[in-house]
């Protein structure tokens, strides 16, 4: 792998899970009540190991959910990067690209809405959980079509199906 594509997708994936985090926390402030989000969510995670944090802080189960949240949006990033980067050869992967995307889109909302009832995944709104991953697509989205200024091309030569 390019050292090109583990740094554009790094970067990607630090402005996307930061953008997320930025939403969240205005979310939070916008309810009164501050980290809420990372809190349950890193409590969520953390029970899923099966790690309890009754003893823990709200400050360590922040960090800790935070650095899995960066984690994740690292290597989501790559991904784009390389595919952005295979785009750039092989045009025709921009349109399946762009079929994956939402498919992942339309998958990863139903999970949210099924994980609506699970008490600690019940505590985000589908809605907040929509706009906070709409905030991230397009943040990563146009860094990388920043990164690719030939992707615009290659998607419009992949949609009209000439190969």
């Amino acid at each position: 792998m390019r050292n090109g594509i583990l740094r554009e997708g790094s970067i990607a994936g630090v402005l996307g899970a930061s953008s997320v985090a930025v939403w969240f926390f205005f979310v939070d402030v916008a309810v009164r009540h501050p980290f809420q989000t990372p809190i349950e969510l890193g409590r969520g995670f953390f029970t899923l190991f099966g790690q309890t944090t009754n003893g823990n802080t709200d400050l360590l189960v922040v960090i800790g959910y935070t650095v899995f949240h960066y984690l994740a949006f690292i290597v989501a990033g790559v991904v784009v990067a390389a595919v952005a980067d295979w785009a750039e050869r092989q045009p025709t992967v921009m349109a399946g690209a762009l079929i994956l995307f939402v498919a992942f889109e339309v998958g990863f909302y139903a999970l949210t809405s099924a994980f609506s009832d699970v008490p600690v995944f019940g505590v985000l709104a589908w809605y907040d959980v929509a706009v906070g991953n709409l905030i991230a697509a397009l943040t990563m989205g146009a860094y990388m079509w920043r990164q690719h200024p030939r992707l615009a091309t290659n998607l419009v030569y992949a949609l009209e199906g000439k190969e």
